[in-house]
């Protein structure tokens, strides 16, 4: 079996859902879990693997129940970030991972935050890309269930032009049409039933400022420096809650740091792995 190779049937079943996903790099590597955030799939994280793989890191990258490849349980009204966390334990256990550092974008740094909540003993440290940590507010629960309802009647292609240049700073969707592409298929052939599904569930989330305090592993905050959804203050306020954690912003980049300025997020997340020796 070659380094790049899966190590496990693929997909594995978790808590009544298959689950796909990559396991990739050198199996005595330390593991890496990223976890993609809301409406995208595994494929976000390809210039994370490559470069991290070529590092020497194992690096495993599904997607989340509803998502991508992996299944959406008819009829399920709400995932939440718990259920999402739990689901990603439960894949590390065939695996042969009994701890990762554990890292997410947006939604999925919320779920890598939710993990390390529920399973504290199994993260080794905590990336956290472009996410916020307070619960939703009365306002926000009522966007994301009407957004939910709208989804599953309407699809997805809508929500995904209206959104495009929030999740890309504006200037990169023009600048990079190859990647805006890449990122408007991904929103647009996610299934609405499982959009739907987290909306609502990420609407009940917990508010995380009461758990972040606790973090005594090494945490990397990325956020870019355009980002409108969760701009430099979310950041920043994650930062103040783990005194030891560690804030880099990416210049040229909106939501979505890893997939527009590649190259500088590598640089600041394999500096934060070598310096915190997890």
């Amino acid at each position: 079996m070659s380094s790049n190779d899966l190590r496990s049937e693929n997909p594995i079943r978790v808590n009544g859902a298959a689950l796909h996903f990559d396991d990739q790099g050198p199996g005595t590597g330390i593991p890496v879990l990223l976890v993609h955030g809301h409406p995208f799939n595994r494929s976000l994280w390809a210039p994370q693997v490559a470069e991290l793989t070529a590092a020497g890191y194992r690096v495993i990258t599904p997607d989340l129940r509803g998502y991508g490849d992996s299944e959406v349980i008819a009829g399920t009204r709400a995932v939440y970030l718990s259920d999402f966390a739990d689901d990603l334990a439960a894949l590390l256990d065939p695996l042969g991972v009994p701890g990762a550092v554990i890292g997410g974008v947006s939604m999925g740094g919320q779920i890598a935050m939710e993990f390390h909540r529920r399973h504290p003993q199994r993260v080794r440290a905590l990336v956290l890309s472009d996410t916020s940590a307070p619960a939703e507010t009365a306002e926000g629960k009522d966007v994301r269930n009407r957004l939910a309802d709208r989804l599953l009647a309407e699809g997805m292609a809508g929500y995904a032009d209206e959104v495009i240049d929030k999740m890309l700073a504006p200037y990169n969707v023009t600048s990079q049409p190859v990647l805006a592409e890449q990122v408007l298929t991904m929103m647009c052939t996610t299934d609405p039933r499982g959009a739907a599904a987290a909306l609502r569930g990420r609407a009940e989330r917990p508010d995380y400022r009461d758990s972040l305090p606790a973090v005594t592993v090494p945490v990397l905050v990325v956020v870019g420096a355009d980002d409108v959804f969760t701009p430099l203050p979310a950041a920043e306020e994650i930062q103040g809650l783990v005194p030891h954690a560690v804030l880099t912003v990416i210049e040229n980049a909106g939501h979505l740091p890893s997939a527009e300025q590649p190259a500088r997020f590598n640089e600041a997340l394999l500096e934060f792995l070598r310096m915190a020796e997890v």
